[in-house]
């Protein structure tokens, strides 16, 4: 065998050692790959017996190594370490107001509440003892007021301030 044959039998290890290095992601694969397309474009400017199997060499491997990359890359996202290494999106089904979060803030609306800190126009509300964060629909109200929770929208929770609520009728009367 020559050494221009063994130079693109480098060439082309190279480029199976990228493809590892997607793979198998190390940083070994990719080193070592760069010093075998190095090696082999030397060796077929110097072994060759003419210049332009060299420059043909250099320009193969200048062409080549870009379109490889750029299919690779497309191609890895679809790979089983390529799962691993991307996010994915939310599903199809899942909203903002299908969260468990959402939903628990859900079961707050038209219950009453006292507010612990100002409202100005966000705070901080008590209800049944679990503190909330709240918003107002734009005025401020003073800490210790309480207020009745009118909406749910994208993780907040809006309030209105109301008068004292008599919790005996709450307790007595009959929602069915």
């Amino acid at each position: 065998m020559n050494l221009v044959t063994l130079a693109w039998i480098l060439v082309a290890a190279g480029l199976l050692l990228l493809l590892a290095e997607l793979l198998i992601p190390s940083g070994f694969f990719f080193v070592v790959a760069v010093c075998a397309l190095v090696a082999g474009v030397v060796m077929a400017f110097i072994y060759s017996p003419d210049p332009y199997t060299g420059w043909l060499t250099l320009l193969a491997v200048c062409v080549v190594t870009p379109l490889l990359a750029t299919l690779l890359f497309h191609l890895w996202p679809k790979t089983p370490m390529g799962r691993r290494f991307f996010l994915t999106g939310p599903q199809e089904d899942a909203t903002l107001a299908s969260m468990p979060v959402n939903m628990e803030l859900e079961q707050l609306r038209g219950r009453f509440g006292r507010t612990l800190s100002p409202l100005r126009p966000a705070g901080v509300t008590d209800f049944d003892g679990r503190r909330v964060d709240t918003i107002t629909e734009g005025m401020m109200v003073d800490a210790g007021q309480w207020v009745r929770c009118i909406d749910v929208k994208a993780g907040k929770v809006v309030v209105r301030p109301v008068d004292r609520p008599n919790l005996g009728d709450l307790e007595a009367a009959d929602f069915s």
